[in-house]
């Protein structure tokens, strides 16, 4: 017995402490990870396979509510406006982003005063962003209306029409983020080097020919990093929309996220909202899994 006492009180204060000491360092921060990450994930997904609703008895379905989503006409028109929604609305602020960044590369004066001035939407709160936009976009006294009536037209309808009301978003959103896609890719032309570039003009290239042979394909890696992570973020875009239309007018702008706020909240199918979002969860998943094997690809060319 005092062997084992010895031994133990050894193994706690000797080798044996030496050799717990980093997992007893790690445990807060894994207590951490567990309790705001995967719980969160485990319940999510658990709850995916229930249906209740408030004061309703809680009932398993198993997967019912993922083979349900499918044919959910409601779920495959809003999945098909947000992939709209992200894809013009990367698209411009790639084009947009990068157009900056090369046009902000250059030395001047007051360029230190344009690069703060251009980054100042991605640090306004996107709630505040929407309540200007609503602001400009109203059609009794908005600002387009006063523009529209002081060059002899009517009002102007945002809002209110669905097409409109669509273009008004993109529209929103790219004007919050192309300083997002500038910053990064301003940040990768600075970090290329001028060896090749000097060469270029020794040579006599035009502009648009070092743009062509020599920004351009080294800018590729940074350029796919942007657009996947702005995708990503895209998918997720809910407080503009909820500020701005509500999904409105009918189902113009009814993103997956105020769908499947709506679903969670407004008509109590919590378990299916889970769903929604946990099948969204993994399709924005297999999208960066397939980025990054593109990047990598683009790396190896």
């Amino acid at each position: 017995m005092q062997g084992a006492a010895q031994a133990r009180k050894y193994r706690l204060q000797g080798a044996g402490l030496d050799l717990a000491l980093p997992y007893l360092m790690l445990a807060p921060g894994l207590m951490i990870v567990l309790g705001v990450l995967v719980y969160p994930l485990w319940d999510g997904l658990r709850a995916s396979t229930r249906a209740y609703r408030y004061g309703s008895p809680i009932s398993d379905v198993g997967l019912q509510n993922y083979v349900h989503l499918w044919s959910d006409t409601q779920f495959l028109n809003a999945l098909w406006i947000t992939v709209k929604f992200v894809a013009l609305s990367v698209s411009f602020e790639a084009v947009l982003g990068f157009a900056l960044a090369l046009f902000c590369l250059r030395e001047f004066r007051g360029i230190r005063l344009l690069r703060t001035v251009l980054i100042i939407p991605m640090v306004i709160t996107p709630v505040v962003v929407a309540i200007v936009f609503r602001l400009i976009y109203a059609s009794d006294a908005g600002m387009l209306t006063a523009l529209s009536e002081a060059i002899g037209g009517g009002e102007a309808q945002i809002l209110g029409n669905p097409l409109n009301a669509f273009i008004g978003l993109v529209v929103l959103d790219v004007w919050e983020w192309t300083p997002l896609m500038f910053l990064i890719l301003l940040a990768g032309l600075q970090s290329l080097p001028h060896e090749p570039f000097e060469a270029a003009r020794v040579d006599g290239a035009g502009a648009w020919r070092v743009f062509a042979d020599l920004t351009f394909p080294m800018m590729r890696p940074v350029l796919a990093v942007a657009i996947v992570l702005r995708t990503i973020d895209a998918f997720g875009t809910f407080d503009q929309v909820f500020v701005l239309t509500r999904g409105g007018p009918g189902e113009a702008t009814r993103l997956i996220s105020i769908y499947g706020y709506d679903t969670a909240f407004k008509f109590q199918q919590t378990g299916y909202a889970a769903a929604l979002f946990v099948t969204i969860g993994l399709v924005v998943l297999a999208l960066a899994f397939s980025a990054i094997r593109l990047l990598r690809r683009i790396d190896a060319s």
